[in-house]
């Protein structure tokens, strides 16, 4: 059957291949399965109960939750009605929430836990419109969802069917707030056709079918995972929700999934893991490990280095790298990774472990998916996102940046015209605010973010993102912001790998005290400024850090300065640090 709306895909899976593990989670220990046709009887009840509350075509109904057959039960049941989810990252503040919730003039919540339902509570006091806060799991003195259901008792699915006719492609689907790294969210509208379009034309490049699995760990509320949610669906592949991203470790192994997506953060750490494990092996392990590794760094998905290394890395596949594999659950077939860069070091070292990466690119206001990388090697090409997908057309625009038009790009902002009228131009392209080119005229490169790159006293433009990636190569540095707007040299905060630091000085006989103590001592110090150097090699004298300040503690989203997806909000830390930002440059 022909999918014209996102809630169509139930019907499509029942009709062709009904899965008795549509989707799962973990319940006290045991993987609780929903077949196909349940997930369809509970999105068709909770429709008919959201109608019998009185939620009517275009009401905005929150969903706050982490990964969970409920998130998608809501999603679906909300769609159905022609209502409008707003889902939004279960991690946000209690100020976000409100100012949301105010925003989108939201008429009902349905959020996951305690601590959300707290949270959401608080922010939701003194609003008007809101006609109840439910949960998914049984909470003290909250409604549970389960009271919602029973509004559709004796109800007929039958009588369902006229709303969701009155439904067209061009409706709105979800308004979804970006976290962005500066200013007040704003709501993108994104509508059935945007998504379905871009779902249908990543489809056939993702390769798996209805025999396969997939672990689901990114946040459903983000359009990344909701998009390939969506190619799950539309190709019966059963999705398994990991307990938590602590857990997501020990999920690969119960699971065995065929398929995850993921963000370069994750890899990072899942890499990092797995050489501080061959850090610890002794004599001929610790040699064969290293040994591996160095053959996956070459690993070229256009060119083999020659049959003799093909010899060498078929044996390192055999010995070393299967472990990595059973480390994943041993089925896995391909990770997508998007989102931001990722390390081209790292799609090597995967490739090179015969474990495929197809990175991507793309926006919430592009449905996301603007390029991919393929499966097949000859259509990957590491250190770009791919090639552009089917239906989209993309240019470069005379100082850089890409600009792309296609039926996945956004209705527009909600309740801001004048916003969408400055990023969407008059001839419907939309302007990404990211700096790029096309490798061989049809891979695309993205350098940097076009409002993120800045201009030192000399006149010379630097581009802060492919520094820092350069950067985190190292296993002793785990972020890193390059800075120099106005100066005479770009300069650096940067954040240790902890982990891998204390390895390091194991390794050098350095006794470990705390991390504020260690990043203060000149030993230690002299290693970053080594790691440094090594990076300023490949970098153009101008681009080259010349300063550099260690801190003691890790960025995150709790501190409020990363987004929900993991990227760096500049203008906080910037603040955050203004005085060791100037110190860089006092002396200089």
């Amino acid at each position: 059957m022909k999918v014209t709306r996102v809630f169509d895909l139930l019907t499509q899976q029942v009709q062709e291949f009904p899965q008795p593990d549509c989707l799962a989670a973990k319940i006290n220990g045991e993987w609780v399965k929903y077949s196909t046709q349940q997930v369809i009887d509970t999105a068709n009840t909770l429709s008919l109960a959201l109608i019998k509350s009185g939620i009517k075509k275009d009401d905005k109904v929150a969903l706050i939750s982490m990964n969970r057959p409920e998130w998608v039960f809501a999603d679906y049941g909300i769609q159905q009605t022609g209502a409008v989810s707003v889902p939004m990252y279960p991690t946000i503040t209690v100020e976000d929430y409100r100012f949301i919730l105010q925003d989108s003039e939201t008429k009902l919540i349905l959020v996951s836990t305690e601590d959300l339902y707290n949270k959401v509570k608080e922010a939701a006091e003194g609003l008007t419109g809101i006609q109840g806060i439910y949960t998914f799991d049984q909470v003290p003195g909250a409604k549970h969802w389960s009271e919602l259901l029973k509004l559709a008792e004796g109800e007929d699915a039958a009588t369902l069917e006229p709303y969701k006719a009155a439904v067209t492609p061009q409706d709105l689907l979800s308004i979804i707030y970006t976290s962005g790294t500066t200013g007040a969210p704003k709501g993108v509208m994104l509508s059935h056709n945007n998504l379905v379009s871009n779902f249908t034309a990543v489809k056939p490049f993702v390769p798996v079918s209805a025999e396969h699995r997939a672990l689901s760990f990114l946040p459903l509320c983000h359009i990344y995972e909701r998009m390939v949610s969506c190619i799950y669906l539309s190709v019966g592949v059963s999705i398994y929700f990991a307990e938590s991203i602590d857990k997501v470790g020990d999920n690969l192994k119960e699971v065995k999934p065929h398929i995850f997506v993921t963000v370069p953060r994750l890899l990072e750490k899942v890499y990092d893991k797995i050489v501080a494990k061959g850090s610890e092996l002794t004599g001929i392990k610790k040699g064969l490990f290293f040994w591996a590794l160095n053959l996956g760094q070459k690993y070229d998905t256009r060119k083999s280095p020659g049959a003799f290394y093909d010899m060498q890395l078929k044996l390192a596949r055999k010995l070393i790298f299967s472990k990595w594999k059973d480390a994943l659950g041993g089925n896995i077939k391909v990770i997508v990774s998007g989102g931001a860069a990722l390390q081209p070091r790292l799609a090597r070292v995967f490739w090179g472990a015969d474990i495929r990466i197809m990175e991507g690119y793309g926006l919430t206001e592009t449905s996301p998916v603007i390029a991919v990388n393929r499966y097949e090697p000859e259509d990957n090409a590491i250190g770009t996102v791919g090639p552009v997908i089917d239906g989209v057309e993309v240019k470069i625009a005379a100082d850089g940046e890409i600009l792309t038009r296609s039926p996945s790009v956004m209705v527009g902002y909600y309740k801001h015209p004048e916003l969408t009228a400055e990023v969407i131009d008059p001839d419907g392209w939309f302007h990404t605010g990211d700096i790029g080119e096309l490798v061989e005229g049809r891979f695309l490169k993205i350098t940097d973010r076009k409002k993120e790159m800045f201009k030192t006293s000399g006149g010379k433009y630097v581009a802060p993102q492919l520094i820092e990636n350069k950067l985190k190569e190292s296993l002793v540095i785990e972020q890193v912001m390059v800075v120099g707007e106005g100066e005479k040299f770009p300069g650096a905060l940067i954040v240790p790998a902890f982990e891998g630091l204390q390895e390091w000085c194991k390794i050098h006989h350095i006794p470990y005290t705390t991390n504020e103590e260690m990043i203060q001592k000149p030993e230690v110090l002299e290693k970053f400024q080594k790691e440094i150097d090594k990076a300023n090699e490949t970098l153009a004298q101008y681009e080259r850090i010349k300063k550099f300040v260690v801190l003691p503690k890790a960025w995150s989203i709790e501190s409020g300065e990363m987004t929900p997806k993991l990227s760096i909000k500049r203008k906080v830390i910037t603040a955050n640090n203004k005085d060791l930002i100037e110190g860089l440059y006092r002396t200089a």
